[in-house]
């Protein structure tokens, strides 16, 4: 990498309003199976973060190879409740999460790009720590106080590991985000705010529009958008998030296959192409990459359906 300081990533979006576009990862989870990982666990690709972080690094490595511009951390579902159920003490659990920032710092310096290479700290729904599945129905039962109650440490203790912005992802609900929000204010780093969706609506059956709007005027938030969820969902949602919050959007859909849960296995066919790319970016979004089972070899293929190659 160059010794010269990288521009901020908030300061790059601002330069790409016109059209340019940032290349963001693909599925964590997918690239650490594709190399023999089991991630069986509740902890999911969090577990290797205390076992094997290593494969972490090499995860993030291959993604930029391949031509990402930003890592998402493995700190999706690294949560003190979650780890705590394993054993691990808060503050063991803390030096984990903030590990996971430093883990794909290290794969972008092995990476040796000429181009800013950024890093995006995960921090997944409540429902991520429940591993039922509910982060993608949303509606806890909890209100927007306790949900901020709950999301506040951890985010505090990503924050202080320096990420370029922190990436509140595959949010299913209005009300989960709205906690987000007050979350993470005074913290000092940008955010992005990610739903997952369904049609025109979040998983817990909110109208996008009202589910944007609450980030409209955040001036934390950076980015707005829609990850995991299927690929003929994101030019609605782009639009939608680009009218209502004049912020640059980010995508990052599955592949499109859909999860069986009993089978514990995926069916159907892949549905991501660079036609669709290339449509997400002349509707307004501004960061573009996939989610699960969207491997190396389609971030390569989204870049160079961008004309970045690679490049910012």
């Amino acid at each position: 990498m160059t010794s010269d300081p990288s521009p901020s990533l908030a300061d790059t979006l601002a330069d790409t309003l016109a059209g340019g576009t940032v290349v963001l990862d693909g599925g964590m989870s997918n690239q650490l199976g594709a190399a023999g990982h089991d991630l069986s666990d509740e902890l999911w690709s969090a577990r290797l973060l205390a076992e094997l972080p290593e494969a972490v690094t090499e995860a993030h490595l291959a993604y930029f190879t391949a031509g990402a511009d930003v890592a998402i951390t493995a700190s999706y579902q690294a949560t003190f409740e979650g780890f705590g159920r394993r054993g691990i003490g808060r503050e063991e659990a803390a030096r984990l999460m903030a590990s996971s920032v430093g883990l794909a710092r290290e794969a972008a310096r092995r990476a040796g790009a000429t181009r800013p290479l950024w890093v995006a700290a995960s921090a997944g729904p409540y429902g991520a720590m429940l591993a039922d599945g509910s982060e993608y129905r949303g509606r806890y039962g909890l209100s927007v106080t306790e949900l901020e109650r709950f999301h506040r440490p951890r985010l505090e203790v990503l924050a202080a590991a320096a990420p370029d912005v922190l990436a509140l992802e595959t949010v299913p609900d209005a009300d989960e985000a709205a906690a987000l929000l007050r979350a993470v204010r005074g913290l000092g780093v940008p955010a992005w705010l990610s739903y997952t969706v369904d049609g025109g609506r979040t998983r817990a059956g909110q109208p996008l529009a009202d589910a944007f709007a609450l980030a409209a005027d955040a001036d934390e938030i950076i980015a707005v958008g829609v990850n995991c969820c299927a690929p003929e969902d994101v030019e609605h949602a782009v639009e939608t998030a680009a009218r209502v919050t004049g912020k640059p959007v980010v995508v990052y859909p599955n592949s499109g296959e859909v999860w069986d849960a009993e089978a514990r296995a995926w069916t159907g066919r892949s549905t991501f192409g660079s036609e669709q790319v290339t449509r997400w970016r002349d509707a307004g979004a501004r960061l573009i990459g996939g989610c699960c089972r969207v491997g190396p070899r389609a971030i390569t293929a989204v870049a160079h359906a961008l004309g970045s190659a690679g490049t910012v």
